[in-house]
């Protein structure tokens, strides 16, 4: 058995094992998953929205148009060749619900620690070279951050679970902030995107898709 097939072999068991989670009551299963994607290169949302449990993928609605426009005009890749490529993880796989004040809640501590074993799972399966943590709750999982301006536009390294791994942080896409559409936020947005264009993981990635196009988005 080869490196690679031995990951695919523990991704799929992983994968498998995640949607069945029912870890935390206050949550609405079921776990999302963006499949058992052999990859160097992680994306680490926060939680999945009302739309994504149904349409049966992270990143599925508004926010998730937003981010992929990013990747299709900095680094070439389609959202089709973004899902096919890259491993999608989150800070908590399950939706959350609403607040009282009808945004989606924010997670609970426990609920975050809770999932956190699956993520560290992902990052002893896969190695990977680069780690994109998008939104605040996300890059907080790996770095302190007061200000996303501190912090986006850079590249960090970092160790999860005894993986050493580039971190390269972007904004929340979501329409809600209009951070990454403002000044400062606007330029550091092109500043992180140029750094994930530029790293050798996601350049073996556009190599890889030049030899073999994705066939269908999911």
């Amino acid at each position: 058995m080869t490196a690679r097939s031995r990951k695919q072999s523990q991704l799929n068991d992983h994968v498998a094992q995640l949607i069945q989670c029912r870890r935390c009551p206050r949550m609405i299963p079921s776990p999302v998953s963006g499949g058992p994607i052999v990859s160097d290169v992680i994306i680490i949302g926060q939680a999945p929205g009302v739309r994504e449990p149904v349409l049966n993928r992270p990143f599925a609605w508004t926010a998730g148009k937003t981010l992929f426009r990013w990747f299709e005009e900095f680094c070439g890749m389609s959202e089709a060749a973004v899902r096919s490529t890259i491993y999608f993880a989150a800070v908590c796989r399950c939706f959350p619900g609403k607040a009282p004040g009808g945004s989606d809640r924010v997670p609970a501590p426990d609920e975050i620690r809770n999932c956190s074993s699956w993520m560290n799972d992902e990052f002893e399966i896969l190695c990977p070279r680069l780690a994109i943590p998008v939104g605040k709750l996300a890059i907080a999982q790996f770095i302190a951050i007061e200000r996303l301006d501190a912090v986006i536009g850079r590249k960090f390294q970092i160790k999860r679970a005894g993986v050493i791994v580039d971190l390269i942080p972007l904004p929340h896409p979501s329409g809600a902030s209009p951070w990454h559409r403002l000044s400062p936020g606007k330029e550091l947005l092109g500043k992180a995107m140029r750094k994930i264009a530029h790293h050798p993981a996601i350049r073996t990635l556009q190599q890889q898709l030049a030899q073999s196009p994705p066939r269908s988005q999911r």
